[in-house]
């Protein structure tokens, strides 16, 4: 009798163990993944594709692979007001955006993508911490289901990139300058002399080859990765607006996640786009003009532009859009001035 207790005994022991081995097995293989899809416009040699297979590395690497982020760059998901309204329906995609198409869900927030708004990265790093900001972005989350990650993401000056020099808002005069659609970058662009034309990006390039536009406003990065050089003579640095980027996912998918990778996937995300973007104004737009104008570019530098013309000539899209008392209010809260 003792011995068949003794056998059960260790009977029971072997099964609890292999079941316990078991149960972590099945625990360890079923443990939930996320993915998310991020799109953006840009090209592949762009710094900031680089910049966002950091961010997703970061993210993969501190949550042991269960949060992974695939990027599409060239728009390979769709273009951008596409992959915004799939957000919006709580889609696990997101996509690099700036204030003026989120402007078209909050009105105030186009201010920040207006000229001469801002003009330092240190300055965009203080519009975070303004209540008025922080409003903003909660509207955009509560009333129109986009979560902002980040908008660390400064993409550099916009410059005009034409076939003549410009130096002043009159030189602007019947060209027709591409743009994306949104009303502050259409009005921006009215306001400082040029006509815009809504455009895709990718339509850009064949747009210069067959007049459909005169030019384009970009940054030097961009101007250089996209080879508009061999399609335009003149960069004329207008700086006539600092572009932030936005890095928006769907609010309904991100407050799925466990709270541990809603941290992780924002603070990763502010690191990586503070990370570029001091490289960006610092290392990358200047190592690109140079490129640019060993290439044929002729560069109209900001010393021979008439720039209190274009700041005076900017205020026209406050006024049109009604931005006047947004600015002021961000410009009373930052203490900066006019």
């Amino acid at each position: 009798m003792k011995k068949i207790l003794v056998m059960m005994m260790l009977g029971l022991i072997v099964a609890s163990t292999f079941l316990y081995a078991a149960g972590a097995q099945e625990a360890a293989g079923t443990e939930k993944k996320y993915v998310l899809k991020f799109n953006h416009v840009l090209t592949p040699q762009d710094p900031y594709q680089g910049a966002f297979l950091k961010w997703a590395e970061a993210v993969k690497q501190r949550t042991n692979g269960n949060l992974t982020i695939e990027v599409f760059p060239s728009a390979q998901l769709g273009v951008e007001e596409d992959i915004l309204e799939q957000i919006r329906q709580g889609a696990n995609v997101g996509q690099n955006t700036d204030a003026a198409r989120l402007g078209m869900y909050v009105p105030a927030m186009a201010v920040m993508n207006a000229p001469y708004f801002v003009e330092t990265l240190e300055e965009v790093e203080k519009l975070n911490t303004l209540p008025t900001v922080q409003a903003w972005k909660a509207e955009l989350e509560r009333t129109q289901g986009f979560k902002v990650l980040s908008f660390f993401w400064v993409q550099g000056f916009r410059q005009m990139v034409t076939n003549k020099p410009i130096t002043k808002p009159a030189d602007l005069a019947g060209l027709r300058i591409r743009t994306p659609g949104a009303p502050i970058w259409q009005e921006s662009i009215r306001a400082i002399g040029a006509t815009p034309v809504a455009m895709n990006y990718g339509d850009m390039y064949s747009g210069l080859q067959t007049k459909a536009i005169d030019g384009l406003e970009l940054s030097f990065t961009a101007t250089a990765t996209g080879k508009f050089h061999e399609v335009t003579k003149y960069v004329s640095e207008t700086k006539h607006i600092l572009l932030i980027n936005f890095e928006v996912i769907s609010s309904k998918w991100f407050n799925s996640l466990p709270v541990e990778y809603q941290k992780i996937l924002e603070e990763e995300c502010n690191k990586a786009g503070l990370e570029v973007s001091r490289r960006y104004l610092n290392e990358i737009d200047p190592t690109n003009l140079e490129a640019l104008k060993a290439k044929g570019m002729t560069l109209v530098p900001a010393s021979a532009i008439d720039m209190k013309a274009f700041k005076a000539a900017g205020e026209a899209a406050y006024q049109k859009l009604n931005l006047t008392a947004a600015r002021d209010q961000i410009y009373k809260e930052l203490g900066k001035t006019k």
